[in-house]
């Protein structure tokens, strides 16, 4: 009989144990889910305020439930194993990020000259004709003479070095908070100049042609490698949707140009532009 009573007695306490246990296992868990979001969506401010108010909230939960030395070693053993997932996925999110933005910087920034990519200047003149500037928008197409010969005769890292040489003297010619300057594919480069006039547009091409001439580029010998550029602009005066249409005229001036003779800008013609738009 006394052995039954005091396991009667000691299973009221079993119970009472095992009942604590899952409240603190049930608080824990409730206390992660919190902290793992925190890290996943938010800044690190906010992780490290989520997870400062987790702890809190675990220490208070253990001292009501559990003794103190109890409660301050199962504390100890869990807010350590908190702060050290927080600080993973913190770290797991910020490469994530990185990897993202470096992602988006492949798309958008050319690697060789640091222009921005065709991807971008699609983009850019999509939204330029989306909208009615006052000059209009003007798109200049360059292209490099004798680019071919270059790599023929001083081989491709000279050809690479003639475009990085020209993309860092456009962009000393060109205002890039009022144009975009582009590296189309291969030695095409573009300038984009929303608001700009149809002639106004044929003097800056013209400005950027004499601005490479003055400019040769520097080879590893010593010598100096004239350079030469062929440019087409094309201009619509109003609001358009047809980029392709302003691509084209453009593309067929700088081809006029280069049968010209190179070296020289070409202005496709307002009639051009407007037919190859589909206007009257």
């Amino acid at each position: 009989m006394r052995s039954l009573r005091a396991y009667g007695a000691r299973e009221p306490r079993a119970a009472v144990t095992t009942a604590g246990v899952l409240l603190v296992v049930s608080a824990a868990i409730l206390l992660v889910l919190p902290v793992l979001w925190a890290a996943v969506h938010l800044r690190t401010p906010a992780v490290v305020l989520v997870t400062a108010c987790a702890l809190a909230a675990d220490l208070l939960t253990l001292l009501v439930l559990l003794p103190a030395a109890a409660a301050l070693a199962d504390f100890v053993f869990f807010g350590a194993l908190l702060i050290v997932i927080a600080v993973l996925l913190v770290r797991a999110n910020r490469t994530q990020e990185r990897l993202v933005a470096a992602l988006q910087r492949r798309l958008t920034v050319d690697s060789l000259t640091g222009l921005a990519t065709r991807r971008a200047f699609d983009e850019a003149l999509e939204t330029a004709m989306s909208r009615s500037y006052p000059g209009g928008t003007a798109l200049v197409l360059i292209d490099v003479d004798s680019f071919k010969s270059i790599n023929d005769q001083h081989g491709h890292p000279v050809g690479d070095d003639v475009l990085v040489h020209l993309a860092q003297v456009l962009r000393g010619h060109i205002r890039t908070d009022d144009a975009v300057l582009s590296r189309l594919g291969g030695d095409e480069l573009a300038v984009l100049l929303p608001g700009c006039g149809r002639h106004v547009a044929a003097r800056r091409a013209d400005e950027l042609l004499h601005a490479v001439r003055a400019e040769p580029l520097a080879l590893p010998d010593g010598t100096l490698l004239s350079l030469s550029i062929s440019l087409g602009v094309a201009h619509v005066p109003r609001f358009s949707r047809d980029r392709r249409a302003l691509y084209a005229s453009a593309d067929a001036a700088l081809y006029d140009a280069k049968r010209a003779g190179r070296g020289q800008v070409a202005l496709a013609s307002a009639r051009r532009t407007t037919a190859a738009s589909g206007g009257a």
